[in-house]
């Protein structure tokens, strides 16, 4: 049986290592948990709209948010997790005209985006009481994913499969035909290795002589405790830097921030909280966040110059694969990449050819040594 290891337990690490075949491979995970984007994030699945013009961000989103219905039955997620509970678009008459007749172009490739509906004020707000009588743009298909519960989930189930997880960071060094991990708790070798690190990539591949192109990215949200019946409600994009993300049991998530300056700081901020708040505030009926309680979740994103993920197999490196620069798109992306990854891996007949989706790593990659 081959030994891989996982370096990253975040969305797609977690996701990797549950859909790896325990038949074929002696699966270890390191993760020390800190900075994880995913362990800090709740988000929404929804990517239909986004006017972004990389056509290769757009298939992955798309194909990524089709395939949590497959997603949901291989690992029983429960509403608490995941729950398609559609989304509003609130924007002006005009905009709004224009995201109709995108959803529907659009809807011809991706038919999960499901009802497209053009809401009267007195509907929005019938939806989503906290807002104000304010038209929309409504789509069923829409979703929302608590990246913390997921991997609280997917971490119990990867143990209940024999797989090992050690807390704690890990250094990456060649080993023969393998790979030596050399952590605080032990030294690891093994056949395969996959990284799966977030924005930590860069120092980790460093160590074998490549400089990435890869940044942290520090995001804050704002979860809030209320006493509205929010099992219903949908999710909302709203005109600006706030995103509200309603859960069960009366828990809102207001989010979230993009900071590139600020790296790895984790620290929660006054200026996130009145950022967020501020943004969100124009729609809503009246402010009732300043006297609810409320808690931060603060994690850091990794991103590229391009703002677009990267995936696969490292040319040169047997048995070695990478996976970086989700951005604030991961909860979307990651779970599916994960997946092609497994295939590939799971397959004794490896071929990658995943260009419909991602540029080849080498765009992002390079030996430190190589000619510019």
């Amino acid at each position: 049986m081959k030994k891989i290891a996982i370096i990253g337990g975040g969305i797609i690490g977690m996701t990797l290592a549950n859909y790896l075949d325990t038949e074929q491979f002696e699966i270890t995970v390191f993760d020390s948990g800190k900075n994880q984007a995913t362990g800090a994030s709740a988000g929404i699945i929804s990517p239909w709209l986004s006017k972004r013009r990389n056509k290769k961000w757009y298939a992955l989103a798309r194909d990524g948010a089709a395939f949590f219905e497959q997603l949901v039955t291989d690992f029983n997620l429960n509403e608490s997790i995941y729950e398609k509970c559609g989304t509003l678009f609130l924007r002006s008459s005009e905009a709004l005209q224009e995201l109709e007749q995108l959803a529907l172009g659009r809807r011809k490739t991706a038919p999960e985006i499901g009802e497209i509906r053009r809401l009267k004020p007195e509907e929005t707000e019938k939806m989503l009481p906290l807002l104000k009588a304010t038209e929309s743009l409504y789509i069923s298909g829409g979703a929302r994913l608590d990246g913390k519960a997921y991997l609280e989930h997917l971490r119990a189930r990867a143990e209940a499969r024999g797989i090992h997880i050690i807390k704690t960071e890990a250094r990456v060094r060649r080993r023969g035909h393998g790979w030596e991990l050399v952590s605080s708790q032990e030294s690891l070798l093994v056949d395969e290795l996959v990284l799966t690190p977030g924005p930590a990539l860069k120092e980790l591949l460093e160590q074998l002589g490549y400089s990435t192109a890869v940044f942290p990215q520090k995001g804050q949200l704002l979860s809030f405790d209320t006493n509205f019946e929010t099992g219903q409600w949908p999710v909302a994009f709203l005109d600006g830097e706030a995103d509200l993300i309603p859960f069960q049991e009366g828990r809102l998530l207001l989010g979230a921030t993009h900071e590139n300056e600020a790296a790895w700081d984790l620290s929660p901020t006054k200026e996130a909280f009145e950022q967020l708040t501020k943004g969100v505030q124009p729609f809503l009926k009246e402010d009732f966040f300043t006297q609810t309680t409320y808690s931060y979740r603060v994690g850091t994103r990794a991103y590229t110059p391009d703002f677009a993920p990267f995936f696969g197999p490292m040319a040169g490196e047997a048995g070695l694969a990478v996976a970086s620069g989700l951005g604030s798109s991961g909860l979307t992306t990651g779970p599916y990449i994960a997946y092609l990854l497994a295939q590939y891996l799971n397959s004794t007949q490896r071929q990658w050819e995943m260009g419909l989706y991602t540029k080849d790593v080498k765009n992002y990659i390079k030996a430190k040594n190589a000619s510019k």
